[in-house]
């Protein structure tokens, strides 16, 4: 294969993880299929699927974990103050600023780590197009 193919093509399986803003799990499932398809063709091919495929499920799963501890700053900080609906059953929606802190505070972490995915698949696409070797920070390697 010729290399500008091959560059070509490893950018278009790290680019394809913007599939997930059309379909659910489209960042997953679209880097999967593609890699899967041109594994054969060449070892850069091969090493750069492998990679997008385990950083989309590793930030996944980092984004699902984040938002698993944000339910309870966000129920607690709108039922805190709410100790007459257990006696009285009369719901107070008492939505002030101490109440809002942890609320504002993981929403912004998620955000924050949502930003920095979408910025470093922009990266990883560019790196592989110029043929080099891009290794994702912080990944979890699923496949091996």
């Amino acid at each position: 294969m010729k290399k500008n193919n091959e560059n070509t093509n490893a950018f278009l399986i790290h680019i394809s993880a913007f599939a997930g803003f059309m379909f659910p799990f489209g960042n997953i499932i679209t880097p999967l299929i593609a890699w899967q398809t041109l594994k054969d063709r060449s070892t850069f091919l091969d090493e750069q699927g492998k990679e997008a495929v385990n950083f989309n499920i590793s930030y996944t799963l980092y984004i699902f974990l984040l938002t698993l501890t944000f339910i309870p700053f966000a129920i607690g900080s709108i039922f805190r103050n709410n100790n007459d609906f257990w006696n009285n059953n009369q719901f107070n929606f008492d939505f002030d600023f101490d109440n809002l802190y942890g609320f504002i505070g993981l929403g912004s972490i998620t955000g924050i780590v949502y930003l920095l995915g979408i910025a470093l698949v922009i990266i990883a696409s560019l790196k592989a197009k110029e043929g080099e070797n891009y290794k994702y920070p912080f990944t979890i390697k699923f496949i091996k």
